[in-house]
């Protein structure tokens, strides 16, 4: 449950855990010494994760536990891009998140650099609470610095945003990883669009998107094996490319079904060849970036559990002055902010709304995007 009123500060995450004063600062040395004996990274490819810069998209299930992995790992600056909160039911799976979080509704990214402070402090964590779309996304995928994104790490759960991910990626010549993980499903497939190592991108495998009843969390639930068996092989992968082993990179859409036994009693599991771009692909042949242009993207989505998104105002809202006008409303309850984000009640009703700092909204209780617009206009203003 989020607090009535807002915090005049943000608390610091040794107010929140205090521990002993003076604690001495963990070195390099010990804290990589295993992943240093490795010989496949070694002391030169530790150096190379401390200055790189990566983006995860999406810090649920799978990018929690891909950015505990290469947090933990030293990779030095770690962009997290997220449009959710943490809810109740996320704890079965999402490694980097707590009850409080859930409690609090906190949005994921800001909760995950909480948390990723807290076991390597070394780690700059930039938490980016928005809805990857292509108005935003090259301000999102910024250089820190002179230090530009390296690698992109897809951890969504929509093909809208990895084709958006997709054009950019392919359009600045960025490597990314897919990764995807439904019931006890795992898929992962490495995305190289320039040199020598180049591979297939998303769309010479999937020119189109899935059609028909498409599998989410809400509908066909989701273990949390198959989660860390995304972010493992992700993970993996995202390491030999920081430290400058393209050439070890699998050449392969990957998929196995934890679950299902083959035959002669093996895993269930495919391997696509991903190691030959299609010449006649839209994007990384034809270079036609459509979802990059934002050609057909609505603005009004569904995003699972019974809910829609509104994400066609990018304005600044003032959520305490918001707050304060909404408290006075008499059909709304349980109005309630936590500095970052504003959640009600509408009366009587099924209909819960969360309002972000740039006008984005979650309305839960409905997938009739008419009413969630009725209800976006009639609270927050049009």
């Amino acid at each position: 449950m989020l607090p009535t009123t807002l915090p005049t500060e943000t608390a610091s995450p040794e107010a929140a855990h205090p521990g002993p004063q003076n604690t001495p600062t963990i070195s390099d040395q010990d804290r990589y010494s295993r992943q240093i004996l490795f010989p496949g990274i070694g002391a030169h490819g530790q150096q190379l994760l401390a200055s790189a810069h990566i983006a995860i998209v999406g810090v649920g299930a799978t990018g929690a536990a891909t950015a505990s992995l290469l947090a933990r790992a030293g990779v030095g600056t770690l962009t997290l891009v997220d449009r959710d909160f943490v809810e109740p039911s996320n704890l079965q799976r999402q490694v980097l998140f707590d009850e409080a979080d859930a409690r609090d509704s906190l949005p994921k990214a800001e909760a995950a650099r909480r948390k990723i402070t807290l076991f390597n402090s070394s780690v700059t964590v930039l938490p980016r609470i928005a809805d990857l779309v292509p108005a935003n996304i090259d301000e999102l995928f910024s250089p820190v610095g002179t230090t530009p994104i390296q690698l992109i790490l897809d951890a969504t759960d929509n093909f809208e945003t990895r084709y958006l991910i997709n054009d950019y990626a392919v359009r600045n010549s960025i490597p990314w990883i897919y990764a995807a993980a439904i019931g006890a499903y795992a898929a992962t497939m490495n995305i190289l669009p320039d040199g020598p190592h180049r591979t297939a991108c998303l769309a010479c495998i999937f020119p189109k998107p899935p059609t028909g009843p498409v599998e989410t969390c809400d509908t066909s639930g989701i273990l949390s094996t198959a989660v860390n068996l995304a972010a493992s092989l992700q993970a993996t992968e995202a390491l030999k490319l920081l430290t400058g082993q393209p050439q070890l990179m699998r050449r392969t859409l990957l998929s196995f079904d934890l679950w299902t036994l083959a035959n002669k009693g093996s895993l269930e599991s495919s391997e696509i060849s991903t190691a030959s771009p299609d010449p006649d692909c839209d994007v990384c042949g034809k270079r036609i970036f459509s979802h990059l242009a934002g050609e057909g993207r609505p603005h009004i989505t569904l995003c699972g559990r019974n809910s829609v998104q509104i994400h066609e105002r990018h304005r600044p809202v003032d959520l305490p002055a918001m707050r304060d006008r909404l408290a006075q409303h008499a059909d709304l309850t349980d109005v309630r902010a936590n500095g970052l984000l504003l959640r009600f009640r509408v009366r009587r009703t099924d209909h819960t709304l969360t309002l972000f700092s740039d006008g984005r909204a979650v309305i839960q209780g409905t997938t009739d995007t008419t009413l969630a617009r009725s209800l976006y206009a009639r609270f927050i203003g049009s």
